[in-house]
């Protein structure tokens, strides 16, 4: 799988949260609203948008297998890490 066109936008951290990324894979796809935090022990990790219904959130994208995830995941903390410069 291909992720290409990785944009990071970094906000004043928060509660752990310090950008915003999107993506695209297989240059067919358009993945936005990806949140970047800070993990407690160190890293990073990626939080894919939802839409709260009601009293539910329901997700509007994610990786459906580990290997998806982990190929995003490592494109996009490469492209956080160069624009962070860390």
């Amino acid at each position: 799988m291909r992720v290409s066109e990785v944009n990071i936008v970094p906000v004043k951290p928060q509660d752990g949260l310090v950008a915003f990324a999107s993506c695209v894979i297989e240059g067919a796809l358009y993945l936005g609203s990806i949140a970047v935090y800070t993990r407690p022990d160190g890293g990073y990790r990626l939080v894919y948008p939802t839409k709260k219904i009601g009293d539910r959130n329901l997700p509007i994208h994610h990786p459906i297998n580990r290997n998806t995830g982990e190929e995003i995941e490592e494109a996009v903390i490469s492209r956080l890490r160069d624009v962070l410069h860390t």
